[in-house]
């Protein structure tokens, strides 16, 4: 088994990034959960506990398989849903939450409309994936193939699962999405909203991709200041 210590920053991550998405309104309770590679494990949240009380010792560290190898808590009953999201080429972190709007969208719409060209960060389009029970293979089976190439999707009755490289990443697309569909909401409760054309949406993916390939050329190379 590997040293706690090794993986103490990822374990501490989730539980600040855990009590974030309780403050922001995404998830109550004990609802939703979260995930993050650190190394060759998937650090988790555990099922059950308070996000508040939450210690990194409560974070449970799995392998690839879900073999649980470190904490003292249960993992997530989601555990399937964050190792299935983990597999993804380029995936670091999973956010998984219970986020009202996008809830309440899922009951009306089959994905989510381009209200604004924030839907770029996602790939161009969000779609709801059909409802299964929570912790099943249906839900995970559901959730991918609604998910794609897309790095989010609202699952229909349940919330959202949004992927990214970090968790900073991953946890801004979460309430990137939740913004969205609360748009979305408040306009369709007065009218019928406008929506970007499929050219707008194109380019705003273009610039999305331009402004990437700056950031990209001005980040640091590792280990320089």
């Amino acid at each position: 088994m590997p040293a706690d210590t090794d993986h103490d920053a990822a374990r501490e991550a989730l539980c600040r990034w855990s009590r974030r998405m309780v403050r922001d309104g995404l998830v109550v309770g004990t609802s939703g959960n979260l995930s993050v590679r650190t190394g060759d494990l998937i650090a988790v949240t555990p099922s059950g506990v308070d996000y508040e009380t939450m210690t990194p010792d409560d974070v449970v560290l799995v392998t690839g398989d879900g073999a649980v190898v470190a904490g003292s808590r249960e993992p997530t009953s989601e555990l399937p849903l964050h190792l299935a999201a983990q597999t993804r080429a380029g995936t670091g972190a999973v956010v998984h939450t219970h986020s009202p709007a996008a809830v309440a969208l899922s009951l009306l719409r089959r994905d989510v409309p381009p209200v604004h060209y924030q839907i770029a960060m996602f790939g161009g389009s969000v779609q709801v994936a059909d409802y299964a029970p929570f912790g099943s293979d249906e839900l995970v089976e559901n959730a991918m193939a609604a998910l794609g190439v897309g790095t989010g999707v609202v699952l229909a009755h349940h919330g959202t699962l949004v992927v990214g490289h970090t968790l900073a990443e991953a946890y801004d697309g979460a309430r990137q999405l939740e913004w969205l569909c609360d748009v979305w909401l408040r306009a369709r409760a007065v009218g019928e909203p406008r929506l970007l054309s499929a050219a707008e949406v194109s380019e705003a993916l273009r610039r999305f991709a331009v402004q990437a390939r700056k950031v990209r050329a001005t980040a640091p190379t590792p280990g320089t200041r």
